[in-house]
């Protein structure tokens, strides 16, 4: 099994953790946030895979280097721009898309500055039953940006900061969900993105979603999460793990 690792962002948030290396190399009880998020992809059983890089780009490749990268085969996707998610995954698709592969096979995108204990198994499950193009782990909780889900929990939208509503399907009663970072996508999928450049992975999840393509939710509220892009939540969860609420 295949995954990306999304870790080029600049970290701002976390700063001044970030003005010496990037945000993938901030520790968490003594241990990197890039390992923890590699152990937890190997123990669901993925051995390959890339690592998008922009911000101290030369440390992560020496780190990953230095822990002959963790046992996995690793390859780091080098961004001289800033291409967000989507965009990053764009250019990174070619890790994926080979002639033995199926158009449905399914790979993970995790964001790095999230740790959790979503069961990555069962979600994967989810995805083939549903067979879906993409599924998003999503949780009812607050937070400043919504995805929208329609009944049948099929994306319908979004809201953002302000407020404002996007709906590119019709649902009488949108359920408003919090995204986890944390994606099972088909491979088919890289192929319908046509967006270029720097783009949000939402553009195409959403213009997708409006033409009947299955973008679907997988609820994860029973599982713990936490996003790490700040240095409140990194002690937050450093605490959490000496209480033993969440085991890394």
């Amino acid at each position: 099994m295949k995954a990306m690792v999304l870790a080029a962002g600049l970290g701002t948030r976390l700063r001044p953790l970030t003005n010496d290396r990037p945000k993938a190399l901030v520790e968490l009880n003594g241990r990197t946030l890039l390992e923890i998020t590699l152990s937890r992809l190997r123990q669901f059983g993925v051995q390959e895979v890339i690592i998008n890089a922009h911000h101290f780009s030369d440390l992560l490749v020496e780190y990953l280097a230095a822990k002959n990268n963790f046992g996995m085969t690793v390859e780091v996707s080098r961004e001289e721009v800033l291409l967000d998610t989507g965009g990053g995954l764009k250019k990174a698709s070619h890790f994926f898309i080979d002639r033995t592969s199926s158009d449905d096979e399914p790979f993970i995108l995790h964001n790095v500055d999230v740790i959790s204990n979503i069961d990555l198994a069962r979600m994967m499950l989810f995805h083939r039953q549903q067979a879906a193009l993409a599924t998003l782990a999503v949780q009812e909780r607050k937070t400043s940006r919504y995805l929208l889900f329609d009944e049948t929990g099929r994306l319908c939208g979004r809201s953002s900061r302000d407020g404002k509503t996007e709906q590119v399907r019709p649902s009488p009663n949108p359920r408003a969900l919090a995204f986890c970072g944390i994606h099972i996508i088909s491979t088919r999928f890289l192929k319908l993105m046509t967006e270029d450049g720097v783009f949000s992975i939402l553009q195409p999840y959403l213009r997708l979603a409006g033409v009947g393509e299955q973008i679907t939710g997988f609820r994860a509220d029973e599982y713990y999460w936490k996003d790490l892009g700040k240095p409140e939540n990194l002690e937050q969860a450093e605490d959490d793990v000496n209480r033993g609420r969440m085991l890394l």
